[in-house]
């Protein structure tokens, strides 16, 4: 490798930077929003898609730390994190969805059975794929 980053770590780092980009896309869409209301506040939803985007850019950035750090091949680390990316890319799509047809203030008012399966799938596979890269972590950098 020659001191290079690992090709898990390195998209991981291209997911951070994506993820943060659109984050500060967001961020236009949310001023542009607080600018045109009258109470000059932007639609919840598009302030969770422009918050949670800003907080995932940065937890994939702690992803791409552990599967540098971690014992396992590079294909589970890369395996791992990209659920977890996916998982979070998913979520601020639902946001923004919400967002543009501003059609609910808290979509967990009347919750169908679909989001709770997509709830249990964010739970298991955030849970899981960090899991994944933190014993790898602790494999790699703990056990003697």
């Amino acid at each position: 490798m020659n001191g290079q980053l690992g090709i898990d770590t390195r998209i991981t780092l291209l997911a951070a930077g994506l993820v943060f980009l659109l984050a500060l896309v967001l961020g236009v869409w949310k001023y542009r929003q607080i600018m045109a209301a009258a109470d000059h506040r932007a639609h919840p939803y598009v302030d969770i898609a422009h918050r949670a985007a800003l907080l995932y850019s940065f937890a994939t950035l702690l992803l791409a730390a552990f599967a540098e750090l971690s014992a396992w091949p590079a294909w589970v680390n890369l395996s791992a994190a990209m659920v977890v990316v996916f998982l979070f890319a998913a979520a601020i799509a639902s946001y923004i969805s919400h967002g543009m047809r501003r059609d609910t203030v808290n979509q967990f008012e009347s919750p169908d059975r679909a989001l709770r399966v997509q709830m249990i799938v964010l739970i298991v596979g955030e849970i899981g794929g960090f899991a994944v890269l933190l014993t790898g972590f602790i494999a790699g950098q703990l056990v003697v």
